[in-house]
């Protein structure tokens, strides 16, 4: 199997340096501004020399970055640029997983052979991104979905990693790179890790796995060891001619224990989620709530909508109410990634018989999906990105 990871380069802020030629080479900050309440959404290189990164408040950003220029979140824009970079990725694989609107996964095994070797269609795949979108791209290529992912972050910025191929060659290659290289490796578990001189995926290779899991639990250490040799079996989600669900995913960048931050990014997710449901003619019937903690414990959390619905209100209405229930205010939560979607997907707006006395509640997701074909047209405000790289 050959896997390819593409991440565009520190997106938001390049579309900006891209549209503004001249704070190319300089640092810039998008998200809050530099007095108000609010966070990093990403930065450029440049920004990140003075040790800026995503999710920091962005007043300790311009106090670390004072001559940083700071831009307000343009999604529209992203957006045109990420649909552009879809569409490239779908010359070279139709089997594309959108992890978030600048990075994506394709399962190109079956169509190498048209572009010549791996790294012949990577490095094609980034010349043809730049000339489109203007914008670079870091790809890693490698036998599975974690080792290509770790490749990539390896390319950064703008370059093309390949991965050793066989089981020997990847062990010795993971060896030596700290543990939180690997999936789910967040403050917390690292800080548990390195408690007992787990520091390296070396480290956690030569493990006495009964120990492992007597400090993580048992699937969290199985899950590590074989993380640690390069082992994934995960295959490409990619989506096909009709969507069986819609969701989105943020893992935070360390482990979160605020509340109301993990709740306002739930928020966000559920407005990309609705305006993405829309852009087909449907219903959904189900909302899912996702959590994750750094321990790989994973929550997951679903409720029926009382009717099929579309719209913003009743998405948001249902996933807090999910949220609350899971992390009640006086609740303490550490959580790494949150997720929400919909699912149960209909293609009519009442799974119900006629009546000569239909419930109010439909009058009422009426105006609500027409306010919501309002906001379909009016540029999103949101500042959260799926990551920061």
């Amino acid at each position: 199997m050959t896997i390819l990871h593409v991440d565009m380069d520190a997106f938001f802020a390049s579309v900006e340096q891209r549209d503004h030629p001249e704070w190319r080479g300089k640092p810039v900050i998008v998200g809050a501004g530099p007095h108000e309440r609010g966070v990093v959404s990403t930065c450029s290189y440049e920004a990140r020399k003075y040790g800026v990164h995503s999710a920091m408040p962005s007043r300790t950003a311009y106090a670390r970055c004072p001559n940083g220029i700071f831009v307000k979140p343009r999604m529209e824009a992203y957006k045109e640029a990420s649909d552009k970079a879809f569409e490239v990725f779908g010359h070279y694989s139709p089997f594309v997983e959108g992890v978030s609107v600048d990075e994506a996964f394709l399962d190109v095994t079956g169509t190498v052979h048209l572009f010549g070797t791996a790294r012949e269609l990577g490095e094609r795949l980034r010349r043809e991104i730049f000339d489109v979108c203007s914008l670079t791209c870091s790809v890693g290529l490698a036998p599975n979905r974690l080792l290509a992912k770790i490749a990539s972050e390896e390319a950064k910025p703008n370059g093309l990693f390949e991965t050793p191929s066989t089981p020997e060659e990847i062990a010795r290659w993971l060896a030596v790179k700290p543990a939180k290289t690997l999936w789910g490796v967040g403050k917390k578990t690292g800080d548990v890790l390195v408690k007992y001189g787990y520091r390296t995926c070396g480290d956690i290779q030569r493990a006495d796995p009964r120990f492992l899991s007597r400090i993580l639990g048992n699937a969290a250490a199985a899950q590590l060891i074989n993380e640690s040799f390069g082992r994934d079996d995960s295959p490409v989600a990619w989506e096909g001619e009709a969507e069986k669900s819609v969701s989105r995913e943020y893992t935070f960048p360390e482990d979160e224990e605020d509340r109301a931050v993990v709740r306002a990014a739930l928020m966000e997710l559920v407005s990309d989620v609705a305006r993405r449901f829309r852009r087909e003619e449907r219903w959904a019937r189900t909302a899912k709530l996702k959590l994750r903690d750094g321990a790989f414990n994973t929550i997951t959390r679903q409720a029926r909508f009382e009717l099929p619905v579309r719209d913003d209100i009743t998405f948001r209405h249902l996933a807090l109410a999910l949220f609350d229930r899971e992390w009640p205010l006086s609740a303490r939560r550490i959580v790494r990634l949150i997720g929400f979607g919909v699912t149960d997907i209909v293609n009519k707006p009442v799974d119900a018989e006629p009546s000569l006395f239909p419930s109010p509640i439909v009058g009422e997701l009426g105006k609500r999906e027409r306010i919501a074909a309002v906001l379909d047209r009016i540029p999103s405000i949101g500042v959260l990105s799926a990551k920061d790289t």
